[in-house]
């Protein structure tokens, strides 16, 4: 009885480590997919703001017997930590692309972001239009609503031209004003 014990333990163990196996080959898949989409939507939401872009690399890693995520910006082979090594201007539009990134991976979620001041940190007329650009064009090509809270960094002819529609919040003693500005 001992012996067949052994026997059926011995067989099971093969099979959950060959079944160990497939789940592994399965993870270092999906990673690999989810490194290249992640990587490319953010990569290409830096290219169409910046003139000199930042590319994301995304590295999974095991650490103390579990997988995680070091994310880079890449220029010129060099790699740079997106917080300490980099303009924050770049990690918001990183930000913003990495939920978008997030969002089109479930589509089970509502087809709405809500953001407030997404690029507060991009420096610049030409890269806050570009963001602007960059925001309709995410929205028009993933049908994707998106709803932006803005101090108005960009020119309002600007923001107007970019929007659907846009509204102006004001405060008149205690309560708030708001109007449709006018396309």
């Amino acid at each position: 009885k001992a012996r067949q014990e052994h026997k059926t333990l011995k067989r099971e163990a093969k099979r959950t480590g060959k079944a160990l196996e497939i789940v592994k080959t399965v993870a270092l898949k999906t990673q690999q997919q989810l490194e290249y989409h992640v990587s490319s939507v953010v990569t290409n939401a830096q290219e169409a703001v910046f003139d000199d872009p930042y590319g994301l690399v995304i590295e999974f890693v095991e650490r103390r017997g579990k997988t995680e995520c070091d994310i880079w910006f890449e220029r010129d082979d060099n790699r740079y930590n997106p917080i300490a090594g980099t303009g924050i201007g770049a990690v918001d539009v990183a930000a913003f692309a990495l939920r978008v990134a997030s969002w089109s991976l479930d589509k089970s979620t509502r087809n709405c972001l809500m953001l407030d001041e997404p690029f507060r940190h991009i420096k610049g007329q030409m890269a806050n239009r570009r963001a602007l650009e960059m925001v309709q064009q995410v929205s028009y090509e993933l049908g994707l609503q998106i709803i932006v809270v803005s101090d108005e960094r960009a020119p309002r002819e600007d923001i107007v031209a970019a929007a659907d529609k846009v509204f102006e919040v004001s405060k008149a003693g205690n309560s708030s004003q708001v109007r449709e500005v006018p396309k």
